[in-house]
């Protein structure tokens, strides 16, 4: 669903499936910031209840702040990450998650654009996350939009970060084949690194894709040929400091909003030696398909 708050609080609603429905409610905000313009009171706080386990959500003209609480109709008990990606355009504002009535500030005015953030929504309390407008310093209120996207899954999808940097364990590594959205096989072809969103992004040209939730690779032929090939890439933070490495590997990790996020990613020699051991010991979490 997209969701598009304007000062009259006036809201266009675009459904992906039945039985999604948007609720609205204001809150006392005890705050001398300025707010919409005289039109509404610089005190309120727009709460927006969504039912969608995704989609998008703007906020045109943004005044004093919003607080979204996700609240899907759909598989909700089996939802326990949330993950949130702000706008290209996101300036003059910052970002909140709501747990047990604390807010964590996630991001500030756009200092990480296009990263995504994840964080465990398994409490008793419905996810919320808190977006405050920065007061405008120049008096105008020229149109300013901000927003975010959101999703909302299972425990197979694991957050990106710090923690993914490190090399995994063999256990962990026997899960990921198991629960990762994604497990691709094959080469690096070129890395690159963006110090504006602190992110690195990793060229594959992958010789078989086991499974992947979303489209992150697709299937290439190229001219003059037959032989068909898959290419995607993936994404990891910056402070990974990956590098280019020759041999052939195997991929996993998550995917968010349709990119993929890095997981574990041993050399496949490697990986086949670890799985050829479980399995014997019968100690796999799950079946492999080998070649």
């Amino acid at each position: 669903c997209l969701v598009e708050m304007l000062p009259s609080v006036t809201v266009l609603l675009y459904f992906l499936a039945l039985q999604r429905s948007v609720k609205f409610k204001p809150l006392a905000f005890p705050s001398k910031s300025s707010g919409f313009a005289a039109a509404v009171d610089s005190r309120i706080v727009l709460q927006v209840r969504l039912r969608c386990a995704e989609g998008w959500v703007r906020w045109v003209y943004p005044g004093q702040a919003v607080r979204v609480v996700l609240e899907p109709n759909m598989s909700s008990n089996l939802r326990t990450t949330v993950c949130i990606k702000a706008a290209p355009s996101f300036r003059g504002a910052s970002v909140f998650i709501e747990r047990a009535g604390v807010l964590e500030l996630l991001e500030t005015d756009g200092e990480r654009p296009q990263q995504v953030f994840c964080f465990r929504a398994d409490g008793p309390h419905r996810p919320a996350i808190y977006l405050q407008a920065s007061p405008q310093t120049d008096g105008h209120w020229g149109r300013r939009t901000m927003g975010f996207r959101y999703e909302l899954l299972g425990n197979r999808s694991a957050a990106p970060s710090l923690a993914s940097c490190r090399p995994c364990n063999d256990t962990e590594l026997l899960m990921a084949i198991c629960n990762s959205d994604f497990v691709v096989r094959g080469y690096i072809k070129k890395v690159s690194h963006s110090s504006d969103s602190q992110t690195s992004l990793v060229e594959v040209s992958a010789v078989k894709v086991y499974w992947q939730r979303s489209g992150a690779f697709e299937r290439q032929v190229p001219a003059g040929t037959s032989q068909p090939f898959w290419h995607g890439h993936i994404h990891t933070l910056l402070q990974c400091h990956v590098r280019p490495g020759d041999g052939e590997f195997l991929f996993t990790g998550s995917e968010h909003f349709g990119e993929a996020w890095l997981g574990c990613a041993p050399r496949y020699k490697d990986f086949l030696s670890v799985y050829q051991t479980a399995r014997a010991a019968r100690q796999n979490s799950c079946d492999f398909p080998l070649d």
